[in-house]
């Protein structure tokens, strides 16, 4: 195992392409750190630290902005917008025909033109996204009460900061190793490592030594279950049937369809955090309203909504939803089922068309069942973990190394992949 990886090693040092890569999407990454820890002007940072400590929800959306948010840099919004953006437009294809065609018939032509279309809606998501967050920090004392022209300098400069990120992220993924936007993520939550280590250290307790170990053996299991869940797949046999051409007999082969554990990834998390953003954006809002009775019911509301429980357990839940709604929507059984009949394919023991159809149905609803249960887990496992140990820096953010370790996975798939292809 050792002679094989001191082979591969070699070989990407070696690979002048591979190495490139490599280099470029560190230097890229580098650039995206230091635009995130370029400030606004006239933050008030003790503030600042009071609302992101007390705010659950902000402390996620930071995960996301590639930790731009906690410090109200010019890319707080990080690639927020364009992700929102592409969730959109895929949402849309179940009521736009067209665009459904173009992402999926077309080939690879359809594709480009509906990720510039995803490009496209990124520009008005970030200028209201920036509106937003920022007349939010304002009420909150983070920020000084802008004139109309400042604010509108602000706004502009947080919506090009996210158009330059998104850009970054696709250079990213034309030039460099892994996809762009996943590692300028993977990238944000990395930084905050060495803090987190050393609050860790400067707070350390002998007495809850076997606390501490625990945490480690916990963090150790979820890596393990996050793997395993995001390389599981349960494979479906396909035969082919025999055809004769010429003379010849063709097919008769069997395969397999695989499908995957977890189909929707880390997408029903950022579904769940959209919808959990929205009434508490809006209550924050109407709180400071003239009207007192406006004002009295959505700090009530608010307050609701900012209880720990009952945030995880809305935060459970919708990411179990989200998580059949996003499989449903990338994967049909129909048309599975029609492109196995199209080919002269079926799986043995079922007949082609609609019994098939429902069978891959059946299969996938039960492992999308597993998939969701396991992403509702991880959501809410900082929650568990508060809650079991009293430790607040054992709190493993379970969204955080959920998207750490899927990034960290995708990049060793392309090395190797790029590898291979210099050994043959």
């Amino acid at each position: 195992m050792l002679s094989a990886f001191t082979q591969k090693t070699r070989l990407i040092l070696t690979d002048t392409v591979l190495r490139n890569r490599i280099l470029a999407t560190l230097g890229i990454l580098v650039i995206s750190r230091v635009l995130a820890v370029i400030p606004l002007p006239g933050i008030d940072a003790a503030k600042l630290q009071s609302l992101f400590s007390g705010n659950q929800l902000l402390s996620l959306l930071n995960v996301f902005s590639g930790s731009g948010l906690a410090s109200l840099s010019i890319v707080m919004l990080g690639v927020g917008p364009y992700i929102n953006s592409s969730i959109i437009m895929q949402l849309l294809t179940l009521m736009v025909p067209k665009l459904k065609s173009m992402y999926q018939e077309e080939g690879e032509a359809g594709r480009k033109r509906f990720s510039q279309y995803s490009r496209m809606l990124t520009v008005p998501l970030a200028l209201l996204q920036g509106y937003a967050f920022i007349i939010l920090f304002q009420r909150q004392g983070v920020l000084p009460v802008f004139s109309f022209s400042t604010l509108a300098l602000d706004v502009l400069v947080v919506a090009a900061g996210s158009m330059l990120l998104m850009w970054l992220g696709e250079l990213i993924s034309e030039f460099g190793v892994g996809n762009g936007v996943s590692l300028i993520i993977f990238a944000g939550i990395v930084s905050r490592l060495p803090a987190t280590l050393s609050q860790l250290y400067f707070t350390f307790d002998p007495s809850q030594l076997p606390t501490y170990i625990a945490g480690l053996v916990v963090t150790l299991l979820v890596i393990f279950g996050v793997v395993f869940v995001t390389e599981a797949e349960r494979p479906i046999p396909v035969t082919h049937a025999k055809q004769m051409r010429g003379g010849r007999t063709y097919g008769g082969m069997s395969t397999y369809l695989p499908l995957r554990l977890n189909q929707a990834g880390v997408i029903p998390i950022i579904f769940a955090l959209s919808i959990l953003l929205l009434p508490q954006m809006v209550f924050q809002f109407l709180s400071n309203s003239s009207n007192t009775s406006v004002a009295h019911v959505s700090a009530t509301l608010l307050g609701i909504l900012n209880n720990v429980w009952v945030y995880d357990i809305a935060y459970f839940v919708f990411v179990v939803l989200f998580t059949y709604f996003y499989t449903a929507i990338t994967f049909d059984p129909v048309q599975v089922s029609e492109n196995l009949q199209k080919s002269g394919a079926f799986i043995p023991g079922i007949r082609p068309g609609e019994p098939t159809s429902e069978y891959i149905s059946k299969v996938l609803t039960r492992l999308t069942l597993v998939g969701a249960l396991f992403l509702g887990f991880i959501a809410v496992l900082p929650l568990i973990l508060r809650s079991a140990t009293g430790v607040q820096s054992l709190a493993i953010g379970g969204t955080a190394l959920l998207i750490v370790v899927t990034v960290v996975i995708d990049v060793i798939k392309k090395i190797d992949a790029q590898v291979s292809a210099q050994e043959y």
